[in-house]
């Protein structure tokens, strides 16, 4: 009796490129962010079958590459059996178009996989409305003509091909005016999420509960940072943007403080404008939070790129001066750089969040970052105000306490706010 399988068909993809030095150092393509495309398409589910890096002076207004190219990646599609062609640089709506008719198969930028990526992995409520938003605000310029053809189907079965991962719906509605109010909803139902994060962050504020926002690279190993310190049982991939919804977990360092730690979803280079305001929200944990730790991929060839990356991304949330932690992670592996260094940092740790190595140092530098806005008291105590010192113990960091004749001789390290009482 033949077997009834289903086969699930891979969506097959020519990646190209524009090097041009009219565009911008983040816009456009060089080997690198090719080979980064590459493993998004797979984070994504599909496969490359063929790469086209094209230099030309000034990008072509109508086709984006020139005719020539066009027929050349044409060629190399029909060839290889490609379904779709996908750009590492961002295309207008019109080249988008233009380049979808003269090659015959579905065309997407960078901007539209990143998206189609985050419609799979997102998970909560929240997430999944910050797709939706950022999606609805991609299409909107795209509507006429472009998605006629394509049958829009929800990204809950997974089994779409890449790019139709809609917003949930059979088919995208060509009215303009229909899909604005379904941006001015989405903005509101994320307005009031970002309420309700308001409200307990004020809560976490009066209750003087540290928060340590941890941030990176996208694959850099932030989950596996903070399944390591909190057993939080985060999802960890060798993928890009394996965590899209943030993760809060509780840690106590060794003298006593309770922090909060966030993990954050990923930055990555040509992030798309519209995507950074979504997950505003998301982000917004770095924005507020009381030190920072930027998780970095030390073994990746890369790696200065994606510092500069991360600090661009945090420069455009308006993240303030904070406490800054580099934590040059995958220590563990072979042919790891010597001079790892980090100017805009507080401090810098080597650390491997796989073996736990460097771990104990990075929870003795929070130690040491979060007493800075302590006062440091060293006093003795009368037995009848015991009292104080549970006062201390409860709000601060109790350092040491010794019963002598005279009293209780305390050293601790307490926030201003209880400083008059003890």
């Amino acid at each position: 009796m033949a077997e009834n399988t289903t086969e699930v068909k891979v969506n097959q993809a020519v990646l190209v490129g524009l090097n041009s030095p009219a565009l911008d150092r983040e816009e456009t393509a060089t080997e690198r962010s090719m080979e980064e495309l590459a493993a998004l398409l797979e984070t994504a589910g599909g496969v490359c079958v063929g790469t086209v890096l094209q230099n030309k002076d000034t990008p072509d207004p109508r086709t984006f590459i020139g005719e020539g190219k066009v027929a050349e990646v044409r060629e190399l599609a029909t060839a290889q059996g490609a379904d779709m062609v996908i750009f590492d640089n961002a295309l207008s709506p019109s080249q988008q178009r233009v380049l979808s008719e003269e090659l015959g198969v579905s065309v997407m930028d960078r901007s539209a996989l990143i998206l189609d990526i985050f419609a799979q992995r997102a998970r909560t409520k929240e997430g999944r409305l910050q797709v939706e938003l950022a999606q609805y605000k991609y299409l909107l310029p795209r509507l006429t003509g472009m998605w006629g053809h394509l049958v829009r189907q929800t990204a809950s079965g997974g089994k779409s091909p890449i790019g139709t991962r809609g917003p949930g719906e059979t088919q995208l509605e060509t009215d303009r005016r229909h899909i604005r109010k379904k941006i001015a909803k989405l903005e509101e139902d994320l307005e009031q999420v970002r309420r309700v994060r308001g409200v307990q962050r004020e809560r976490r504020i009066k209750n003087e509960v540290p928060v340590v926002a941890i941030v990176g690279y996208t694959n850099a190993g932030k989950s596996t940072l903070l399944n390591r310190l909190t057993g939080a049982g985060v999802l960890e991939e060798n993928k890009l943007f394996a965590t899209l919804d943030p993760t809060t977990r509780t840690l106590t360092l060794d003298n006593g403080t309770k922090i909060l730690l966030t993990d954050t979803v990923g930055f990555i280079r040509k992030l798309p404008h519209h995507l950074v305001e979504a997950f505003k929200s998301t982000l917004e944990e770095a924005k507020y939070a009381d030190v920072i730790l930027h998780v970095v991929d030390a073994s990746n060839e890369q790696m200065e790129t994606q510092m500069y990356v991360v600090y661009d991304t945090l420069r455009r949330l308006e993240v303030g001066d904070k406490p800054i932690l580099t934590l040059f992670n995958k220590t563990d592996r072979e042919g790891i750089r010597t001079d790892l260094r980090d100017l805009k940092a507080d401090q810098t740790l080597k650390i491997s969040a796989k073996t736990g190595a460097g771990l104990s140092e990075l929870t003795d530098a929070l130690e040491e970052v979060l007493r800075r806005d302590k006062i440091y008291v060293e006093r003795l105590y009368p037995f009848d105000q015991a009292g104080i010192i549970q006062l201390i113990r409860k709000e601060g960091e109790l350092v040491s306490e010794e019963y002598t004749a005279e009293g209780i001789e305390v050293r601790a390290y307490v926030p201003r706010k209880i400083y008059e009482k003890v």
